[in-house]
């Protein structure tokens, strides 16, 4: 069985104890500042207690068009994959989007991310064409 937790400020040991889920590890100063920002979203489903997975958000405003939900980031680990961890994550994201008077919510993703695909379509979302500019900083 799978609960999904809405993580927020004084969580940071709950986000540490999901640090496996994460791409590296989690830094201390980076975790307290997301998880105090009303605008930053961190979910993670439990299975039997253990960190399962987790999808983070970041509203973002603009003057014209209101506040939208950019999925940030969403990761499941390897022993609970394809049993509908991603899907409920998403929905609970979506839902939490909703819940804000957001007027809608996106992502970016790899075409060739086939897991990633198959989960944003499942939970409804719709296949755009972007170009991607980024820019790296030396941290």
């Amino acid at each position: 069985m799978t609960r999904i937790e809405r993580l927020g400020p004084g969580d940071e040991e709950k986000v540490a104890a999901a640090e496996g889920l994460f791409d590296g590890p989690v830094k201390p100063d980076a975790a307290h500042h997301f998880l105090n920002d009303p605008g930053h979203h961190l979910l993670i489903a439990y299975s039997d207690g253990e960190p399962a997975g987790f999808v983070s958000g970041v509203e973002m405003t603009h003057p014209d068009k209101g506040t939208e939900m950019f999925l940030y980031e969403l990761g499941v680990g390897e022993a609970h994959r394809r049993k509908g961890v991603a899907t409920a994550l998403v929905e609970a994201l979506k839902d939490l989007a909703r819940e804000r008077g957001n007027y809608g919510m996106w992502v970016l993703c790899d075409e060739d991310n086939e897991a990633a695909v198959k989960t944003y379509r499942r939970a409804g979302g719709s296949d755009s064409t972007p170009i991607l500019f980024d820019w790296q900083f030396e941290s």
